[in-house]
């Protein structure tokens, strides 16, 4: 005999197929039997705007869930996901968390469930900032549905910042970390799962629960780095570090792979270095330098207006350095310094001081000159690698130039990390030798066909990662657009039964993040 509450759900599925476009917006009635319509909330339950929430920034998956849950406080998610929980594991409701929507491929939706907009999340959610006392670290609480924007406005009130960044800051503090959270300052700080000293997790059962690596630690260590499956954060405190006032940005040019990661590795295995160390590689692009003068001033003007870059492939190495006002000459003698190390081509050292702030905002700067050009909220097909250091050369010699003929989808990140400064403890998977690349092809797709259409790009992603796979590169994915459960196991590894323990302990209903294609409701085994 099919459930009441099964009946009901399939029910309101056949409204939300046939509104189509124009849908009718199902109210309060239709969830009514599925107890969630008698929730008391401090923030509301909606209907009208779920097709707001049923697109993310890959712009390339779409389906639309029952409800929207505005919650007004961290006891808002956890009846929801409590009362979704209560209906068993015969009911197909589940429960997606939505930072800022920046997911790849439909990670923070899901069809027919509801989705938390963790941005609505009130009450006693706020940023608060602890400047230490003594010998103790400052740190910031943040609620897991603060843009990290913000929270580096509120800290550098204090003068303090976070020690480890993501190249965008319009991103939830809960959706960089339940990925990695992966920038230029990785490789002495580690990402900013490795700078995490306690959280606040909604269980898939509905349970509020603090956790850190004293107090229930493996659901700590499982959350960072855990793609959602085992709880919604909710709240997460972050260490803190004295924030500079200036920054020096410098980026240089590069012709030969070999002299570009060596310098690279050196970088970031020496005491005395920059500060933040990335890459990027520019395959056939017209005019470079001459696009940095914008907003770099070159050492040797007249040098660099003789540079060309057509039909070339070339490295750029970015590089800064903090410093403050009274600290300008000796910053200036320490920069000196590294670049009189470094192997790269003379006439394209370019560089500019700008503010901490301006710097680590420096992606939104561009987010809104595209979105003027309406080429902000297009497809993004990337794909982003992680290449151990043994393979890079291998790996170099086959994509660039040869599968990819040009650069002109977007950028393409190449830089290395120290795997030393990765926690193993928590569920990111990455290669096993200490220094690995960070790869990332972050395509946009504006054309319906052709050369800047979505089939183009991903069959130029599916060719590298057939390369990958034949050439036995080693390579593991990060935000990875996997679909099945074997693709994932295969992704884990040893890990895997780790990873599926956890999931049966604190989501036993597989309940949560169901984007994200790991567990498929009900498929967990009654006992592991």
């Amino acid at each position: 005999m099919v459930k009441p509450s099964v009946v009901c759900y399939l029910k309101l599925l056949l409204l939300l197929a046939l509104g189509g476009v124009t849908m009718h917006v199902p109210d309060a009635d239709v969830l009514a039997p599925l107890g969630l319509g008698a929730l008391r909330l401090d923030g509301r339950l909606s209907f009208h705007d779920v097709a707001a929430v049923a697109r993310d920034f890959g712009n390339r998956c779409s389906v639309l869930p029952a409800a929207v849950l505005h919650p007004g406080s961290v006891s808002d998610i956890a009846a929801a996901v409590q009362r979704v929980f209560q209906l068993g594991e015969r009911s197909p409701l589940t429960v997606a968390a939505r930072g800022h929507g920046h997911s790849l491929l439909g990670q923070s939706q899901t069809a027919g469930g509801i989705v938390v907009k963790m941005e609505s999340l009130g009450g006693d959610a706020r940023i608060q900032v602890h400047n230490g006392d003594g010998a103790a670290t400052p740190y910031v609480d943040a609620p897991g549905g603060e843009l990290w924007i913000n929270v580096l406005h509120e800290t550098l009130k204090h003068g303090l910042a976070p020690r480890s960044w993501t190249d965008y800051l319009h991103l939830t503090v809960g959706g960089t970390l339940s990925n990695a959270g992966v920038s230029g300052q990785a490789f002495r700080h580690g990402p900013q799962i490795s700078n995490v000293n306690q959280l606040e997790i909604v269980t898939g059962r509905g349970d509020v629960v603090t956790c850190s690596p004293e107090e229930n630690s493996d659901l700590f260590y499982g959350a960072l780095g855990g793609l959602g499956q085992f709880g919604i954060i909710t709240r997460a405190r972050i260490a803190l570090e004295p924030a500079p006032k200036m920054v020096r940005w410098i980026r240089v040019l590069y012709s030969d792979f070999a002299s570009f990661t060596e310098d690279q590795e050196a970088l970031i295995s020496a005491e005395k270095t920059f500060d933040y160390i990335e890459g990027f590689v520019t395959i056939n692009r017209t005019g470079i330098l001459n696009n940095w003068r914008t907003s770099f001033k070159p050492q040797d003007p007249v040098q660099a207006s003789h540079f060309q870059s057509d039909g070339r492939v070339l490295y750029c190495l970015e590089m800064t350095k903090n410093f403050n006002d009274d600290e300008a000459d000796i910053m200036e003698q320490e920069v000196g310094v590294l670049l009189s190390r470094l192997r790269y081509i003379q006439s394209t050292l370019f560089h500019t001081d700008v503010t901490y702030l301006e710097f680590l905002d420096r992606v939104h700067s561009s987010e809104l000159k595209l979105r003027a050009q309406g080429l902000w909220e297009v497809p993004h097909p990337w794909l982003n690698l992680l290449i151990p250091r043994s393979t890079i050369h291998k790996f170099a010699s086959e994509v660039f130039g040869k599968i990819l003929k040009d650069s002109n989808n977007g950028p393409i990140l190449l830089y290395p990390v120290n795997r030393s400064k990765w926690d193993n403890r928590t569920s990111v998977v990455i290669p096993d030798e200490e220094i690995f690349y960070l790869v990332g092809f972050l395509s946009s797709a504006p054309s319906l066909s052709g050369h800047g259409s979505v089939e183009h790009a991903v069959n130029l992603n599916n060719k590298i990662v057939d390369f990958c796979e034949k050439a036995n590169v080693g390579m593991k994915q990060y935000l990875a657009p996997y679909t099945t459960q074997q693709q994932w196991k295969a992704h884990f590894g040893a890990r895997w039964e780790t990873f599926e323990r956890r999931k049966h302990m604190y989501d036993p209903q597989a309940i949560l993040a169901p984007g994200q294609r790991i567990f498929p409701k009900a498929s967990l085994p009654m006992s592991l």
